[in-house]
């Protein structure tokens, strides 16, 4: 018998409809012993998330403003939970206990935390598994960071008490004075990752209502295909460049111990979902694995004669956006020029300022500024060892008359990245999946 880790999102667990459903899938598969829940998430579009709701209540119990009504939402929603699955679980008692905490001024993360507590409270009862509380396994220490070893130590001796357990996602505690402390938002990706670790899980599902990854934006790309596997590098290309994927943070516990991550969909669960792995079949046949990209860019050019042979010149750019707590998306070189590519929210009002100093440091011939520009990245491991694959998107673009305003490419040649105008943002983007996907 193998061992599947698996964490159901909010939409999985919203009310007692989705339970079911994520009843149905846990039970179909005896090897998923272990299960992470979020808290409930919303149930149509103009629904709250329980999450949202927790932190209205603290936010209103901040300024004095009454939060009644907003905490009865919560409670509702929770004992409609209860009586809809025929349980009793004792609701009542625990979400009093929570008003009656956060008006005695609870701290935020705890406050937070409660959709997790009590929706894994009631998984566990409706699965008949054990209850788990991660309070006390997962361990930050006194700076909030995670204590990763520890908490995997934790975890394990933990693991061995319990044939099939039911874990709250999204928090643990701090080490020095056990007080709730809650991951990032998204945290309960991350716990279901830690979870799969410490279980040497053979793999680990992350159930939600997607069916796995898309080759593009579908609000750009209609009836974009799904992408059946991807590696981790590839995952972390598109993640960079604002494809909608897991968070690295939510990544790593699974991806140090090698164990593939299955993203699901409660509401489809026949569909197999896109596998994530260290490494990518070669016998896949798209060379492409997907497109991504982000907006609102700015190019700084700078030309130099004999550029290339200055010594420090780039350190002294670099020096420039230091002092001005500055981040670089991408610096592309030529024999006599660099280009400084940065997202225009890095830079608010200090354009001119930046420009100005960079003239004085280094005594350039021309700086010239570009605004308004979109980054696209074509990302793809086996890109590589195929010939003919720039020509391909160059010549896509081209007959789309999408000018190409800047091009870089990573050493280990898995991502042609191209820059173009904000208002060809979506064109290219069709361009590029049109010339690649059947």
């Amino acid at each position: 018998m193998g061992v599947k880790a698996a964490k159901f999102g909010g939409s999985s667990v919203a009310d007692g409809i989705q339970i079911r459903k994520t009843k149905d899938i846990i039970k179909s598969d005896k090897d998923r012993r272990y299960i992470v829940v979020s808290a409930p998430g919303k149930r149509f579009d103009e629904d709250s998330k329980i999450t949202d709701l927790l932190y209205l209540c603290k936010a209103h119990k901040d300024h004095n403003v009454p939060y009644d009504q907003v905490f009865q939402v919560i409670y509702d929603r929770f004992i409609a939970m209860e009586l809809d699955l025929k349980l009793n679980v004792g609701l009542d008692e625990k979400l009093n206990e929570i008003k009656k905490n956060i008006e005695e001024g609870a701290p935020k993360d705890y406050i937070a935390s409660r959709g997790e507590f009590l929706n894994a409270i009631v998984m566990a009862e409706y699965l008949g598994y054990d209850f788990v509380d991660t309070k006390d396994l997962l361990v930050f220490d006194d700076k909030g960071v995670f204590l990763s070893e520890e908490s995997n130590k934790n975890l394990k001796k933990e693991l061995k008490k319990h044939d099939n357990a039911v874990f709250p996602g999204f928090y643990g505690s701090l080490k020095k004075d056990g007080r709730i402390k809650t991951f990032s938002r998204g945290g309960s990706d991350i716990t279901g990752a830690i979870v799969a670790k410490a279980a040497d899980a053979d793999i680990y599902e992350n159930w939600t209502d997607v069916s796995g990854f898309l080759m593009a934006d579908p609000r750009i790309v209609k009836d974009a295909k799904p992408i059946s596997t991807i590696s981790y590098m590839e995952l972390r290309e598109l993640s960079y460049m604002g494809a909608s994927v897991l968070h690295e943070s939510a990544i790593a516990p699974a991806r140090d111990e090698n164990i593939p991550i299955n993203i699901r969909n409660t509401n489809r669960p026949q569909d197999p979902g896109t596998i994530i792995a260290a490494e990518v079949e070669s016998k896949i046949d798209s060379v492409v694995t997907g497109i991504a990209g982000k907006k609102d860019f700015v190019v700084i050019a700078i030309s130099k004669n004999n550029l290339s042979s200055e010594v420090g010149f780039i350190r002294k750019l670099l020096t420039v956006l230091e002092d001005f707590n500055i981040r670089i998306e991408h610096l592309p070189t030529g024999i006599d020029t660099v280009s400084l590519i940065i997202a225009k929210k890095y830079l608010e009002d200090n354009l001119d300022e930046v420009i100005s100093e960079m003239k004085n440091l280094t005594k350039a011939d021309s700086i010239e500024v570009y605004e308004n520009m979109a980054l696209i990245a074509t990302v793809g491991a086996r890109m590589a060892s195929k010939p003919g694959v720039a020509a391909t998107l160059f010549t896509a673009l081209y007959d789309a008359n999408v000018n190409i305003r800047m091009i870089d490419q990573g050493s280990s040649e898995m991502n042609i990245i191209v820059g173009v105008k904000n208002r060809d943002f979506n064109a290219a983007i069709k361009a590029i999946y049109n010339a690649f996907v059947d």
